[in-house]
């Protein structure tokens, strides 16, 4: 897959590129409602003989305007997008940065310089796409500002359990804790990506040492809590409970850590660049009067997981 990366005004030749059949949204999380819009796309594209292309942003604008410093928080970080848009089988991926002056563009000027100039014949989009300055443009004017030059196709809403399917509804369900009900949105396990790092090693000093994760600062994680996972070391995957959370029964220090208790597990990892599968919420984070009270509950936690990993 080759990968774009586009500054407003860009300065490609639509005379030097391929025709494309091309993707337009931002698709955080590449759920299935996404891979419809996409996968669309790739399908038309292998039907027309042209290179199939996905459009996304960076940042949302929403971080990049925002009057208040935050960190952006995504189900996919740019990179893991990435992932997502190879997996798929995309021929190129333009990933536009959002600044002062592609924000400020008409819609007609979006069309004319990111689809026509860039030798798109047709669009596929989600129902409710819109672009251009303040989101003006939407698919019902998309067909008026490109002339012609290009056919489009819009996907409409999926639904299940009669709830639309949403980034919105997933980014609710981390919010609550309510993994297990993610797969039926994304197609797939929610996974977050980070790398091991030395910790306080607290853990092995009461029979539970722990994987401690930096975590992408971008990524959104559940709510804090413990869970059943299972986290892939070196290309192998192993069950476990992870933290998400402080740690208050050693600590009144209020940092958010991700540790992860892996099952039967001896190997010397730091450094090791780790991914993290969300499957169940056992409990919240609390404080336990006692150490000896802490590790009879971590026992009975890693119990509730090796039973549940047992029936999958």
């Amino acid at each position: 897959m080759k990968i774009i990366r586009l500054v407003h005004p860009h300065s490609l030749n639509k005379a030097e590129l391929e025709p494309t059949v091309i993707a337009l949204g931002f698709f955080d999380g590449v759920h299935l409602g996404h891979q419809e819009v996409i996968g669309t796309a790739k399908k038309k594209a292998d039907e027309l003989g042209y290179q199939s292309a996905v459009m996304t942003l960076d940042p949302h604008p929403s971080v990049a305007f925002s009057k208040r410093k935050k960190d952006a928080k995504y189900i996919t970080p740019i990179q893991k997008k990435i992932k997502c848009m190879e997996a798929l089988g995309i021929d190129v991926l333009y990933i536009v940065e959002v600044n002062e002056n592609f924000a400020a563009l008409q819609p007609q000027d979006f069309v004319h310089q990111y689809l026509v100039g860039l030798h798109v014949k047709h669009v596929v989009t989600g129902f409710d796409y819109s672009y251009g300055k303040s989101r003006q443009g939407t698919t019902k004017t998309l067909l008026l500002h490109g002339k012609g030059e290009f056919a489009l196709t819009t996907i409409g809403e999926m639904t299940r359990d009669g709830e639309k399917i949403s980034s919105s509804k997933i980014r609710e369900l981390l919010a609550t804790g309510k993994v297990d009900e993610i797969e039926g949105i994304l197609g797939r396990v929610y996974t977050v990506e980070g790398v091991v790092i030395h910790g306080d090693e607290r853990g092995r000093t009461i029979g539970f040492p722990t994987a401690n994760i930096d975590v992408d600062k971008e990524q959104l994680l559940p709510i804090c809590g413990v869970y059943g996972v299972r986290i892939k070391v070196k290309g192998t995957w192993y069950e476990g409970i992870c933290n998400v959370g402080d740690n208050p029964t050693f600590t009144d220090e209020k940092q958010l850590k991700v540790e992860v208790y892996i099952f039967d597990f001896q190997q010397f990892i730091y450094g090791e660049h780790v991914e993290i599968e969300w499957h169940f919420f056992i409990r919240e984070v609390k404080k336990f009067e006692s150490v000896e009270q802490l590790i009879e509950q971590l026992t009975l936690n890693s119990e509730t997981a090796k039973q549940y990993f047992a029936k999958v």
